[in-house]
């Protein structure tokens, strides 16, 4: 999770980062909902209820989850739409006003969407990408600056920068700006397909920050400490092309066909036995623990055995 304290000697550098400008363009009043008292609206098909915030199971007032086991259906929440497409679920943003920056009951929802994709024995892979310009441009500091309340997310960004036991598949489709907290978020996936239009940066230190839910550990990682420091340390705009050069982007596709290029890259998932896939991606997270390669290999994982009986 990301600390933010702005104080009166941050704020003036916050509103003065160019980094931060793409966040502030919009300049209509956060309205502040206290998670436990919060009304979305749940629509599916033509049917509307009202959600409530839940400790264990995130459904309407009719009893219904999130995610409709209709094929097609697009459940629209407060803050993003959810739809079924076959074995996949597509998570779409939906704060397209604020550049689909992030507040706490955002990521609140956003983690109860995922835990229903991990709950759901018949999706496979997921997709997130968002509304507009932006892919996701990270906190909504007006929010913060606003007073607005500080509720917890165990999930993290988007429901998944702290999410360490799901093994199912999920891609970013980053269609635009994904600064901070959104780049963490398609950090967090296991495959980014990029528009030539996506613009990658963790801007945090520009205006006294640090990238906290995940950016500082999963960069280095991904694309090697050197090439990582040059970003972290800078805060620099990394374009979409220069996110493949340097490893952390997997595919850049021309921006008219980014949904349709990323649902080939899910199509080719899908095409695997979904039990190896899953056993793939846990083996491979759970050995990037182990500093030895011959111990990585010997151990038994439990994932591995459940596939070979």
């Amino acid at each position: 999770m990301i600390a933010f304290c702005l104080s009166e000697r941050i704020a003036p550098a916050v509103r003065a980062a160019m980094s931060i400008r793409l966040w502030m363009t919009h300049h209509s009043p956060v309205i502040a909902i206290p998670v436990c008292h919060a009304q979305p609206r749940h629509r599916v098909g033509d049917a509307t209820a009202t959600l409530g915030y839940l400790d264990d199971h995130y459904r309407d007032t009719r009893g219904r989850p999130l995610l409709s086991d209709e094929q097609g259906v697009i459940t629209v929440t407060e803050f993003c739409q959810v739809e079924r497409r076959g074995h996949t679920m597509v998570v779409t943003l939906q704060r397209p006003e604020r550049l689909n920056a992030l507040h706490p009951p955002a990521n609140v929802e956003l983690g109860h969407v995922f835990d229903e994709f991990a709950a759901d024995d018949d999706l496979w892979a997921a997709v997130i990408t968002g509304s507009g310009r932006a892919f996701c441009a990270g906190n909504d500091l007006r929010y913060q600056a606003e007073g607005g309340e500080r509720v917890p997310f165990p999930r993290g960004w988007g429901g998944i920068t702290s999410r360490f036991d799901l093994d199912k598949p999920v891609i970013a489709a980053v269609n635009g700006v994904a600064m901070g907290g959104g780049f963490e978020i398609a950090l967090a996936c296991d495959l980014i397909i990029a528009s030539d239009r996506a613009v990658f940066a963790l801007p945090e230190p520009k205006v006294g920050l640090a990238a906290l839910a995940g950016g500082l550990q999963r960069l280095p990682r991904q694309i090697g400490t050197k090439r990582a420091m040059g970003m972290i340390l800078t805060g620099r705009h990394v374009p979409a092309a220069e996110g493949y050069e340097l490893g952390f982007v997997t595919a850049v596709v021309d921006h008219e066909e980014l949904m349709d290029r990323t649902m080939d890259w899910v199509d080719q998932i899908l095409a695997c036995s979904p039990v190896s896939v899953r056993t793939s991606k846990d083996v491979v997270m759970r050995s990037l623990d182990i500093a030895s390669l011959e111990e990585s290999m010997a151990i038994e994982y439990d994932s591995v055995h459940r596939l070979r009986h």
